[in-house]
């Protein structure tokens, strides 16, 4: 399901521009090509912070507060995010986002359209009306570009958005420079992998490094997703919990492909930086 999204696009930052000038102005001064990257450790939950220069997109937020104390470890750090996407309304994704809009200033949130009855998701939409946040739906064919840069929203679409299992409404992002490729995937299970491979050529699921589906359930990232996305490195963000998280057979997937593996609960907050043509990897513990 590609579509042409060069109008849709210029529209979307048109319309961000128009709601938040200073956000973009940044990004369009000259958004680098080199990033850090930092999967933060949460707890059972999904954190990442990509900076881009001094421009920062924090890509869910953990379940409760801890997100604040991993940011707080980073270098260089101001207290303004300048994008945050939420992958889904689930707590242990949004949920920090109520302790950090407290804290910090935010210059746009990218949603996927779901809503939740959650009163912790009430309270986010609240504080986010009251300061006058702006908040863009996103979903699949959708695309942020500048110059060789380009965040690309290549999941969920119109009808998996209506999916009974919220999981795979997840918002899949392939945030991709020059030099690296990295795709996020929320909590996909089975059916939005096989949206994702019916439905893009495998060129655009090829990711350098990629944030395992659903803190690694046995039941995400498939044999045929996983051969498509050849990654080098995979990070899982994960903790603490009752489900078996990350699954013995998603880990032995993994290894057979000779993928290298992070995992925030057992290394801590990691961090990629991109030095030239290669990338470091930094653990926390």
């Amino acid at each position: 399901m590609q579509r042409n999204t060069s109008n849709l696009s210029l529209l979307v930052i048109v319309g961000i521009i128009f709601l938040d000038g200073l956000v973009w102005y940044q990004i369009f001064r000259g958004w680098p090509t080199e990033l850090k990257l930092h999967f933060l450790d949460v707890g059972q939950g999904d954190s990442a912070l990509m900076q881009l220069g001094d421009v920062k997109i924090l890509t869910d937020a953990g379940p409760n507060s801890k997100v604040i104390k991993s940011l707080e470890k980073l270098e260089g750090v101001r207290k303004y995010v300048d994008l945050a996407i939420i992958s889904h309304p689930q707590l242990d994704h949004f949920n920090g986002f109520n302790y950090l809009l407290d804290r910090y200033s935010f210059g746009a949130f990218i949603l996927n359209g779901r809503e939740s009855q959650a009163p912790e998701w009430k309270e986010l939409m609240k504080k986010i009306s009251d300061n006058k946040i702006p908040v863009i739906r996103l979903g699949a064919g959708d695309s942020i570009k500048y110059l060789d840069n380009k965040l690309a929203i290549l999941s969920p679409g119109r009808d998996l958005l209506q999916s009974g299992e919220l999981n795979d409404t997840s918002l899949v992002v392939r945030f991709e420079t020059p030099k690296l490729k990295v795709i996020m995937t929320g909590d996909i299970g089975a059916s939005a992998e096989k949206f994702l491979l019916r439905n893009y050529p495998t060129t655009s699921l090829v990711a350098d490094i990629l944030k395992v589906p659903h803190h690694g359930s046995k039941y995400s990232l498939g044999k045929d997703f996983l051969g498509a996305v050849q990654p080098k490195v995979a990070v899982i963000e994960v903790g603490q919990n009752r489900y078996g998280h990350p699954g013995v057979e998603t880990l032995k997937r993994l290894g057979n492909f000779g993928v290298k593996i992070f995992r925030t609960d057992l290394d801590g907050n990691v961090s990629s930086l991109q030095d030239g043509d290669r990338v470091k990897f930094f653990k926390d513990l």
